[in-house]
C-alpha cells in the first residue's frame, strides 16, 4: 500500500470514529488519559520556543502549552479533519489563534518547513497518539528527526499495565479496543533504541504502577 493511500484510509477511520465523538471527547477523555499534565508542566521550554504537538486532536493540550508559556509559539498536528475543525474552533474560542498553528498531516512524514516554516521544534508532544497510530515507531522517528540541536521530545501513552489488578487491566482493555486504541507495551524499548540511531538522550518512567508511560528524548548540542 502507497504512504498517500494508508494516509488517507487513516484520516477517514478517524473522521469516521471521531466525528461525533469530538464534541464530547474532552469531558470523556480526562479520566484516563492520564499524565498529560505532568507532561505539560515538566516541559520547561525556553523563551520563544516553538513547540509542537503531533496528534493534536481537539487542542486541549496546545491551548494548555500556549496559557502555561506565554513566551513560545505552539503547533499541531493532526491525520483528522473532523478533530482539527474541533481545534480550530477551539483555539478561536481561547483567543490563541496567533499563537497556535494547525495542520493536517501524517505523523510518519510530515514536511515541518511545508506546514509551518520551520525546520524544527524546540519541544515535541505527542500524547496518547502512539497507541492510535499503526505505525508509531515512524511516527517517534520522524519527531525526533525533527527536533532542533537543544530539543526534546516528550511522550505520554498508555504502558505495560503490570502493576495494575487482572480485572481492571481486561476492563480496561476491552474499552479501549472500541476506540482502535492498542497499548504499546514495548514503548520504552523502542523509545531507547530510535533515540540510540539518532544519538539522542532518553528516559523513560511508569506512571500508576505501569497505566502509563512517560517518556523524554533530548538531544544534546556538541
Amino acid at each position: 500500500m502507497s504512504a498517500g493511500r494508508a494516509t488517507t484510509e487513516a484520516a477517514g477511520l478517524m473522521d469516521r470514529m471521531y466525528r461525533h465523538q469530538r464534541h464530547i471527547y474532552d469531558a470523556s477523555r480526562k479520566f484516563y488519559l492520564l499524565g498529560r499534565d505532568r507532561l505539560i508542566a515538566e516541559l520547561d521550554p525556553a523563551p520563544g520556543s516553538a513547540i509542537l504537538e503531533i496528534g493534536c486532536g481537539t487542542g486541549r493540550n496546545l491551548i494548555k502549552l500556549a496559557r502555561t508559556y506565554p513566551g513560545t509559539q505552539c503547533y499541531g498536528l493532526d491525520v483528522s479533519a473532523e478533530m482539527l475543525a474541533t481545534a480550530e474552533r477551539s483555539v478561536a474560542r481561547s483567543g490563541l489563534s496567533e499563537r497556535i498553528h494547525l495542520a493536517q498531516a501524517d505523523a510518519t512524514c510530515f514536511d515541518a518547513a511545508a506546514l509551518f516554516g520551520r525546520d524544527g521544534f524546540d519541544r515535541i508532544v505527542i500524547s496518547y497518539a502512539l497507541s492510535m497510530i499503526p505505525p508509531w515507531r515512524g511516527v517517534i522517528a520522524q519527531a525526533l528527526r525533527t527536533l532542533t540541536a537543544t530539543g526534546s521530545l516528550h511522550i505520554v501513552d498508555f504502558g505495560d499495565q503490570t502493576g495494575l489488578p487482572a480485572s481492571f487491566r481486561a476492563m480496561l482493555n476491552r474499552w479501549l479496543t472500541l476506540f482502535h486504541v492498542t497499548p504499546r507495551h514495548d514503548l520504552p524499548e523502542a523509545i531507547a533504541e530510535l533515540s540510540r540511531i539518532e544519538g539522542v538522550e532518553s528516559r523513560t518512567t511508569r506512571l500508576l504502577r505501569g497505566y502509563a508511560i512517560h517518556a523524554v528524548a533530548t538531544r544534546r548540542a556538541a
